[in-house]
């Protein structure tokens, strides 16, 4: 590929560049608000649209008004052992107490209501009630307000009954009291030595802390554009928020990367990667899944912008600085392949074949693991050590309650069909512990009702989504399937309707990846860097198997959309990493770039909450596994490291 333009566009931004600074600040600061102020427009209901269950839940929620996709409280009450909870008078009294504790508005079902044995615990005195509060939608807004009803609902319950033990507990209540928990010393101290590691890394890097702010400000004016693209493609169709935490780190690394790159390379590398990568998340974006149209949205976002700083900004900011660089390779596609077959030759470093094949070995390990990956929300075991919360888990498990009421399924049964028959269907099928249709008015809107099914395994859980898919099984049968929702298929919709599309959008991913990029450079660069990125974005996924499915977490499954956007933050910096590689940058450039990643979002992210930690340390290992990678060899005739001329010679 010839040079020209991206040297034209070097050598204007230098002609102008305050008024190309300008420019970018104007981004980062008015960009800046703007994103703030968009955020609203991204979905945050973080499940998965457009399946069976999603629509279920949209009709539950539009005529319900609550319940749906939201799991349920669990108000867990343990009596006196000489008291019968079977009686009219002690289960009445429990209903009665949760139904007014509940508040207006609300669905609760309990023994007293239906009479199903399966709200009673084995050991004769203790009984639970679901409680769906009247305010909660699938949003940050919503899921805030059951947790604060979980504290209401606590209150009133002992309040009311003051000689029971009462508990309340729930997935949103157990999720809750892992982030109030809040960060222990030692993982403070943690969090400040990665920030301070961060700093240390790029001080000696670049040598000066004019050059180790710079590639900060690429990173900050990069993620700030990205997210103002993505919102305002928000406001046409529906883009998820886990962008928010896709966007910063991918900017984060990459602008590293790039700065610490040969001036003539980076201009080269940055368009030829940032091709690929775009063509690679194009196509993502154009599949009908709201979590890999996100995914593709903000890749895409992130490597337009990422590029333009690079070849506008990154000049800019290095004419502040002097580099002691090699003599700039031959450029057009052949200057690539030279120096991607040159790099063993004199001036590089040969692999060494032992870390290598181990490494490789490695990466390929974690690929098979990737395929025993269970997607779904992590066991309620897993979610908190201790707290209120965890306290009514306990209890219930004491009494020999299986875990699987706490996501439970939601029939809707519309108007002139039996709600009673139909939860007789459901209590049939096999790991159901109860299904119950009840007669009180909050059940019963317009004709239709819904039917409660507690399943007795967690829906992430092998026998869980088994269940899931004999009760839609069961339930399929005459004029029309009935829908089924609630909390317990949000897994399984993400299951069919996300990971279902992988073997048909991670090919024709990595097809465009390769053909925007052997345009650029040659066919064997781009077989090189496309492999080695879809390698490097499964083991990410196989990690993020063997640490927390396997691993002392044992959380039993990993959160949907943590995989995909940790997958898709691996694919695009090894991408980028390979690419400059091929086309002669400094071989410790990469890991570099990736250290700083991981040293980043472990600062700011590393803590108790686990769904968070989730993401945080599958970000860590994807950077990590870069570094390794990237660390193999040395292009020829790269020194050791650029040379900057320190802030105060600057002055």
């Amino acid at each position: 590929m010839s040079t020209e333009p991206t040297v034209r566009i070097r050598d204007f931004a230098l002609r102008h560049r305050a008024a190309v600074g300008a420019v970018w600040l104007l981004v980062l600061l008015l960009g800046g608000a703007a994103a703030v102020a968009g955020l609203g427009r991204l979905d945050q209901s973080f499940t998965a649209s457009g399946g069976p269950g999603h629509r279920a839940n949209q009709a539950i929620q539009e005529r319900y008004g609550n319940g749906a996709a939201v799991a349920p409280l669990v108000a867990v009450a343990s009596w006196p052992a000489a008291t019968d909870v079977r009686t009219a008078e002690t289960a009445g009294r429990f209903a009665d107490a949760v139904r007014r504790a509940a508040g207006p508005g609300a669905r609760t079902v309990s023994f007293a209501g239906t009479g199903d044995e399966g709200f009673l615990g084995a050991d004769g005195r203790t009984v639970y009630a679901l409680v769906y509060p009247g305010a909660g939608k699938p949003d940050l807004a919503g899921l805030a307000a059951v947790e604060a009803a979980a504290g209401t609902l606590r209150a009133g319950l002992r309040s009311a009954l003051p000689t029971v033990r009462v508990e309340v507990t729930g997935v949103l209540p157990l999720q809750h009291d892992s982030a109030a928990a809040g960060p222990g010393p030692a993982v403070l101290a943690v969090k400040a030595g990665c920030a301070l590691g961060l700093l240390v890394l790029l001080v000696l890097a670049f040598r000066s802390p004019l050059g180790a702010s710079a590639p900060l400000l690429l990173a900050g004016v990069t993620s700030v554009g990205a997210l103002v693209l993505v919102e305002a493609v928000a406001r046409f169709t529906e883009i998820s928020f886990i962008v928010v935490y896709l966007v910063p780190v991918t900017a984060l690394v990459l602008a590293v990367h790039r700065w610490a790159q040969p001036p003539g390379t980076a201009g080269r590398s940055a368009v030829a990667a940032g091709a690929a990568g775009a063509a690679a998340c194009a196509v993502l974006a154009v599949f009908p899944a709201a979590f890999l149209r996100s995914v593709g949205v903000a890749g895409l976002a992130v490597w337009v912008v990422g590029t333009a700083a690079s070849l506008t900004l990154a000049p800019v900011l290095g004419s502040l600085t002097t580099r002691t660089t090699r003599t700039a390779p031959t450029t057009g596609a052949a200057g690539v392949a030279a120096a991607a077959g040159t790099a063993h030759g004199p001036g590089g470093r040969r692999p060494r074949a032992l870390p290598a094949s181990i490494g490789l070995a490695l990466l390929v390990l974690l690929a098979g693991a990737a395929t025993q990956l269970r997607v779904g929300n992590p066991e309620a075991h897993a979610l908190v050590a201790g707290g209120p919360a965890r306290d009514g888990l306990d209890r219930l498990t004491a009494a020999g309650v299986p875990s699987g009421v706490l996501n439970p399924l939601e029939v809707l049964v519309p108007a002139g069909t039996d709600a009673a028959a139909v939860a007789a269907r459901a209590a049939r099928v096999p790991g159901v512990l109860l299904a119950a249709a009840p007669a009180a008015a909050e059940w019963r809107r317009d004709g239709s009702a819904v039917v409660v099914v507690v399943p007795e395994e967690e829906p992430m859980t092998a026998a869980g989504a088994a269940t899931v898919t004999a009760l839609r099984s069961a339930l399929s049968g005459g004029a029309a399937a009935l829908p089924v929702g609630g909390s317990g298929v949000v897994d399984r919709d993400l299951v069919d309707g996300v990971y279902g599309l992988l073997p048909f959008a991670v090919p024709a991913a990595a097809l465009a990846a390769f053909l925007a990029l052997a345009a650029l450079t040659s066919a064997g660069a781009a077989v090189r860097a496309v492999s080695g990125a879809l390698l490097a974005a499964v083991a990410a996924a196989g990690a993020l198997t063997v640490l927390w499915q396997w691993g002392p977490p044992d959380t039993g499954a990993v959160t949907g959309w943590v995989p995909l956007v940790v997958g898709a933050f691996a694919f695009c910096v090894s991408l980028d990493r390979s690419v400059a590689s091929a086309a002669g940058g400094f071989w410790w450039a990469g890991p570099v770039a990736a250290g700083a990643g991981a040293l980043a979002v472990l600062a700011v992210g590393i803590g108790p909450q686990v769904e968070l930690a989730l993401l945080v340390s599958g970000f860590a290992m994807a950077a990590l596994f870069d570094a390794l990678a990237g660390g193999h060899r040395t292009p020829p005739g790269s020194p050791a490291r650029p040379t900057y001329r320190s802030s105060f010679q600057l002055v």
